[in-house]
């Protein structure tokens, strides 16, 4: 096997980006009680997105240590269920939305919902997908040319 074509193969094999689903309760400071949980343990959110119905709110959070946020939630308490999501580095330019998007619908991905990140690691905006399969999704945008970030990439 080519150096190339090594470095390729290990590239679409790095893991994808933890999400972390938390239930709270609809009240006043249940957002920042999680956050300031988080923060306590020195966890840093790289990205929230909150859905908010008239009893409650489902947050997912992106963090950049994951392992710590798992303890320190499991600490607290706070239930919570994590899953895999796809972090695409998105080109430079508002029309280049689509273009990411197309390339997953021409391969029959279906995006549950997506929410983007809050940190630049290589100064470019970051769109979080959840995909019905994330490694398929991963694989795709990557052979389309987009570049494609692993926990690691977003994880102090």
């Amino acid at each position: 096997m080519a150096k190339s074509e090594s470095k390729v193969r290990e590239r679409v094999q790095q893991p994808l980006v933890r999400q972390f689903s938390v239930f709270l309760e609809n009240k006043v400071g249940a957002l920042l009680n999680l956050t300031r949980t988080l923060s306590d343990t020195n966890v840093h959110v790289c990205g929230i997105s909150v859905v908010d119905t008239a009893d409650a709110s489902v947050v997912r959070i992106v963090v950049d240590d994951p392992e710590h946020c798992h303890d320190a939630l499991g600490k607290a308490n706070i239930p919570v269920s994590e899953s895999n999501l796809v972090v695409v580095e998105m080109p430079r330019g508002p029309e280049k939305l689509d273009t990411v998007l197309r390339s997953l619908v021409a391969a029959e991905v279906n995006i549950q919902y997506t929410y983007s990140l809050m940190i630049r690691p290589h100064d470019k905006a970051l769109l979080a997908l959840s995909c019905e399969d994330p490694e398929f999704a991963r694989d795709v945008l990557m052979k389309a040319g987009y570049r494609v970030l692993s926990q690691k990439d977003i994880s102090r």
